[in-house]
């Protein structure tokens, strides 16, 4: 098997910028056990391939806030991009622009606006740690009050690439049982089951398993 067998070719005129007002109204596409056979569905319908005995695993993860816009005290605008949690105030983030952000470098967010924002307004203060492999940064902050509350103030959801438009509902880009907070990515699967569908697997005898692992660029955290 070689690597190109897995190209293909994908318009982007047929990716979804935003979700179904019905989570579970969203398309499926169910692939035969001979991998020939094919079948349109909505995603309600995946009980259907469900039976009374059945294990469904939920990820309980719930993503946070994880991207931040912020400045230096020179005015460049920087971004930081939490993505794990390494010890109290220290993550482990992706930056940019790199070269801005070396071992040292202080940058500051705000809770107005950006533009004009002086540093001596923020509400939040990171300083790079270290330069780890990949480019990525070991990145400490400083701030006064709960670290979670203020990254609800001033951070943003961290979308996929491939999703240009914002999200008026940063809800929708969480599953219907997130409980606890730690993904910088959505464990997307899991994002077009309802809490009727849910009561209806239960109903039909589907067990259902819950677990956290919460989900970063390049691995996956257990808690």
């Amino acid at each position: 098997m070689k690597l190109e067998e897995f190209n293909y070719n994908l318009p982007k005129e047929l990716i979804a910028q935003t979700p179904y007002l019905k989570r579970d109204e969203a398309r499926l596409l169910v692939v035969g056990k001979d991998k020939e056979n094919f079948e349109d569905k909505k995603f309600s319908d995946v009980l259907e391939y469900m039976e009374k005995g059945d294990v469904l695993v939920l990820n309980e993860t719930k993503v946070i806030p994880a991207r931040l816009y912020g400045k230096k005290e020179t005015g460049a605008f920087v971004e930081i991009l939490l993505l794990k949690n390494l010890e109290e105030d220290i993550w482990e983030a992706m930056v940019r622009p790199g070269a801005k952000l070396k071992v040292g470098a202080k940058a500051y967010f705000f809770e107005k606006d950006l533009e004009n924002a002086d540093i001596s307004e923020n509400i939040l203060e990171a300083e790079i740690l270290d330069i780890l492999e990949d480019g990525l940064r070991k990145v400490k902050f400083k701030y006064n009050g709960i670290f979670n509350e203020i990254l609800d103030k001033i951070g943003t959801m961290p979308l996929p690439p491939y999703i240009t438009e914002r999200l008026e509902k940063e809800e929708s880009y969480q599953t219907v049982y997130a409980k606890n907070l730690g993904s910088a990515a959505a464990p997307t699967a899991g994002l077009h089951f309802t809490e009727e569908l849910l009561k209806k697997a239960e109903e039909k005898g589907v067990n259902i398993a819950k677990i956290t692992l919460h989900v970063g660029l390049r691995n996956i955290q257990t808690c």
